[in-house]
């Protein structure tokens, strides 16, 4: 009796710390949008974690306290960080340091679709747009 306890209490342990594991590329928008759509994956004290779907255009804009990494899932555009300008296609990842303004266009038929993480968690107050 004593060991069937110690195999539960061992299974529910290994259990209750198992990773959650999720494919990105079949994770859809669970409603329609015109241009930008945002779908938080996870989110910590260091870091937001989400997944962004792009159909046009991101304006620019920088994150004054926040470094963001991305990494494209599916479509292309032409992405701007600073005064740098470059294609970006699936597969691709990159860093936009903090207080750098960033920008994309969409040149794909399908939407661009992004996993973006920012360090440390994302605060909306923190996202200044560049004036045109």
């Amino acid at each position: 009796m004593k060991s069937i306890l110690i195999i539960i209490l061992l299974l529910c342990t290994t259990l209750g710390f198992a990773q959650e594991k999720q494919s990105l590329e079949i994770i859809e928008p669970q409603t329609t949008y015109e241009n930008i759509h945002v779908e938080p994956i996870y989110e910590n004290e260091h870091a937001s974690y989400f997944l962004i779907w792009i159909k046009q255009s991101v304006k620019s804009h920088k994150h004054v306290e926040h470094t963001e990494s991305i990494t494209v899932i599916d479509g292309a555009g032409i992405m701007t960080v600073g005064e740098q300008q470059f294609e970006i296609k699936k597969g691709d990842f990159f860093i936009i340091p903090k207080d750098t303004f960033h920008s994309l266009k969409v040149t794909s038929e399908t939407p661009v679709k992004v996993l973006s993480v920012q360090m440390p968690k994302f605060n909306k107050e923190d996202r200044i747009f560049e004036e045109e």
